[in-house]
């Protein structure tokens, strides 16, 4: 997992994947239209979504395997929840077309991220993760866009630095 600034995404070295989805994050407004981007077909897709935040028994811990998850607030805050893949038991096994695995959530993360407007989250296949989870007690509503990149852009962007 990764948590950082949008103003320092250019200190990460992942290659073109990562330039072409932060050109497109670094273009976007709060008034964003709410749907699915394509920025490179299948390979790497953003998707703007709002939504009231919620409890975490209402919310879902999930892991990817084929696309790396990059979250950033457009409108509101909400608290992301990381958890590593080890210590998770499956709920629901992976589903492919929807790059999914569920998990059961026994207890809290082991680290809990506040996703506010400006910053950065992003979650590797190895990160389990709880998003839409409301900062306090108060729900909020949130507009969120994430990013989603195939691992292997990443991995073929480590590759040829070798």
């Amino acid at each position: 997992m990764i948590v950082d600034r949008i103003e320092n995404w250019n200190r990460y070295d992942f290659g073109k994947a990562w330039q072409r989805a932060f050109d497109f994050l670094t273009s976007l407004g709060p008034d964003a239209t709410e749907k699915k981007y394509e920025l490179q077909g299948q390979d790497i897709f953003a998707i703007i979504v709002g939504y009231e935040t919620r409890k975490p028994e209402k919310a879902v811990l999930e892991a990817h395997k084929k696309y790396v998850d990059l979250h950033i607030s457009l409108v509101g805050s909400e608290s992301i929840e990381w958890f590593p893949l080890n210590d998770l038991q499956v709920k629901t096994p992976y589903d492919a077309p929807n790059d999914a695995e569920i998990y059961y959530r026994h207890q809290s993360g082991s680290a809990r991220v506040d996703l506010h407007p400006g910053t950065f989250v992003v979650l590797f296949p190895q990160d389990g993760h709880m998003a839409q989870l409301t900062l306090g007690d108060t729900p909020e509503q949130m507009k969120k866009v994430v990013v989603k990149i195939n691992v292997e852009l990443l991995n073929q962007s480590f590759a040829d630095k070798k």
